[in-house]
């Protein structure tokens, strides 16, 4: 069984920062196989940021440049540091892990962004 558990999330002022951590446990096979998800009220969930094959990284195009998904195998936690954050940024930030075909989720971190 894989345990996630986010936190960092607030409430800021636009072009602010903030910095998601995600501390991950169970059997992860490593953290190379996490991301980054949110969900605003009335949309769908969507991919922010993750990990790919080969510890590469993906980012949504409505983030590049302002996010920056990191990671800590030692620690087995992920990061998303998000900087220039806008109203749009608004969504519950969700911590995923993928692992052998199965998809494992954190509680969620509410981040608020005000204009």
């Amino acid at each position: 069984q894989v345990q996630l558990v986010e936190s960092g999330g607030d409430l800021v002022q636009a072009g602010g920062s903030l910095r998601l951590s995600c501390a991950a446990s169970g059997r992860l096979f490593g953290i190379y196989n996490m991301g980054w998800y949110r969900q605003a009220p009335g949309k769908q969930r969507e991919l922010v940021a993750r990990f790919s094959s080969g510890g590469q990284t993906n980012y949504a195009d409505s983030v590049k440049g302002r996010f920056a998904i990191s990671g800590d195998s030692g620690k087995n936690t992920v990061y998303l540091q998000m900087n220039s954050l806008k109203s749009e940024d608004t969504a519950v930030y969700y911590c995923n892990a993928h692992i052998l075909g199965y998809d494992f989720w954190g509680q969620g971190t509410q981040v608020s962004v005000s204009s």
